[in-house]
């Protein structure tokens, strides 16, 4: 019975989050173009972005982050800056741009876009409270 009890206090130990932890969730509306983004279930920030134009996609579900970055340069896109990119499926990212004025709706080779001040917090928040406890989360 002690074995027991002892198991059953490490699990938990091992399943709780430490006290600075936080669940990061980005999601994503391909749909309305919109990011919205939660710290432990409260919604601290909605921001514009830019998805998939015509002819490209930027894929659905539910993502880990995968990798940060905080200056890439795109070699699919003629080394395109992609400042604070959150890679979450491949070569898919959420980044900041400079084409701000195409916040709102879809313009981007399949990446979620955003203006660079709204990328930057997000990458703070997911380098704070880590990658594995952040969701990105795109729906259509």
């Amino acid at each position: 019975m002690k074995v027991l009890a002892f198991i059953v206090a490490i699990a938990a130990l091992m399943f709780t989050l430490p006290a600075d932890a936080a669940t990061v969730e980005a999601k994503i509306s391909i749909g309305n173009q919109r990011m919205y983004v939660t710290v432990n279930g409260v919604r601290k920030y909605t921001w514009s972005v830019s998805t998939g134009r015509s002819g490209y996609r930027t894929p659905t579900g539910t993502y880990r982050p995968q990798r940060l970055v905080k200056m890439h340069y795109s070699s699919k896109y003629d080394n395109a800056p992609m400042p604070h990119s959150v890679f979450f499926y491949g070569g898919y990212a959420i980044h900041g741009t400079n084409a701000v004025g195409s916040l709102g709706r879809p313009a981007s080779h399949g990446c979620v876009r955003l203006a660079p001040g709204n990328a930057a917090t997000l990458y703070s928040l997911v380098s704070k409270y880590g990658m594995g406890n952040t969701r990105v989360i795109v729906t259509r």
